[in-house]
């Protein structure tokens, strides 16, 4: 059975980028932003040199683009101590943490259907 000319079908008046779903990739998308996430998970606070050797081959001003952004998002904090040299520590803010529950359903659903 089809729509009449007259019905429009639901997707018609979708808009994806209005989607909670739509909103969770835009914080997580790219390459590093989601391991970046789960390094904090495991093991923060973590400094900027561990966060790199953790992710491997990732550049500098990547990892630091990817850093900021996670910030200006909200899901992590950048907590600088002054001293010399300086050091800084990366950390999960509490929205950065309430999405851990989704990033480690994703990593228990890998678990069971990767291939052993």
């Amino acid at each position: 059975m089809g729509t009449s000319p007259n019905t429009l079908s639901p997707i018609a008046e979708a808009d994806f980028t209005q989607t909670g779903y739509s909103y969770t990739l835009s914080l997580i998308q790219g390459k590093h932003k989601m391991v970046i996430l789960y390094c904090l998970m495991e093991y923060e606070p973590v400094r900027f040199n561990e966060m790199r050797r953790y992710l491997g081959r990732i550049s500098d001003k990547t990892l630091s683009m990817n850093l900021k952004e996670l910030e200006h998002d909200g899901l992590i904090a950048r907590t600088e101590y002054p001293q010399i040299p300086p050091k800084v520590e990366y950390s999960l803010t509490d929205l950065g943490t309430s999405l851990m529950e989704v990033l480690d359903q994703m990593c228990t659903w890998g678990e069971a259907h990767r291939p052993k």
